[in-house]
């Protein structure tokens, strides 16, 4: 009989919705506290940490076997990687729009906030703010994507849907996605002072929780966390995009 969990973890968890709260108390915990801690004092280098930490997790916990079943796998199916790219470019233009015509370029604009956290020089010339880009759209594209698909659509949605089936699954770790992003958005630390956008707030988790099902439907037409993972790549690269030359 195949284990999704690694011998050693089979003494003490079940694969099942359990396992996972286990797993999103932890590990979203963790990162909501450390996340504000970082808005205040623009010291982020503790959540590369997190990133890491999150896309290891399956690598510690899970067997061979178990890795595959969450999506820890290659695809042949290049057009609906190429698709899932495209649209997360798509959707984060689409909440650029959206902000930008509600909350215009005040810090209620959820892309205006986080752009905050770039600290992109006033006077920064073409080229340096061409240069930064690149890095900041290489790292998004990068770290964040492989740390949160690996966590959120991998072995939380895979220990959830175990115990209540893939729908009610992705649901569940979607809103638990968007909820840990009201540390990125929503609960803010403007001039000296923290505050909590309700309506803004309330609009940016739907967005992330969105999101995050087309991060799991992408997952699903590649049958791999791949497409999960160039869907979110996409996402954050339109995004910083978005941050450093529309606003």
């Amino acid at each position: 009989m195949k284990y999704e969990l690694k011998p050693f973890w089979n003494r003490y968890f079940k694969f099942d919705w359990k396992f996972g709260l286990f797993l999103l108390v932890i590990v979203c915990v963790t990162r909501f506290v450390l996340v504000l801690k970082a808005n205040e004092t623009g010291n982020y280098s503790l959540i590369g940490l997190i990133m890491f930490l999150s896309a290891i997790i399956p690598f510690v916990f899970l067997s061979k076997y178990g890795r595959n079943q969450i999506g820890i796998k290659t695809t042949k199916k290049l057009k609906y990687l190429i698709l899932a790219l495209g649209i997360g470019i798509g959707f984060s233009v689409i909440l650029h729009f959206l902000g930008q015509g509600l909350y215009g370029k005040s810090y209620e604009n959820w892309y205006v906030y986080i752009g905050k956290s770039y600290n992109i020089p006033e006077n920064i010339s073409v080229q340096g703010k061409r240069t930064m880009f690149l890095i900041m759209a290489i790292m998004g594209m990068i770290f964040s994507p492989i740390g949160e698909e690996l966590f959120f659509r991998g072995i939380v949605h895979g220990s959830f849907a175990k115990s209540v089936g893939v729908k009610k699954a992705s649901f569940i770790d979607s809103s638990a996605f968007a909820l840990t992003h009201i540390s990125h958005f929503g609960l803010v630390f403007v001039n000296k002072n923290w505050d909590f956008y309700l309506v803004p707030g309330i609009i940016w988790v739907l967005g992330m929780f969105i999101a995050s099902l087309l991060f799991f439907e992408m997952k699903k037409r590649t049958d791999s966390l791949l497409g999960a993972i160039l869907c979110h790549s996409g996402f954050n690269l339109g995004m910083i995009y978005c941050i450093f030359y529309l606003i």
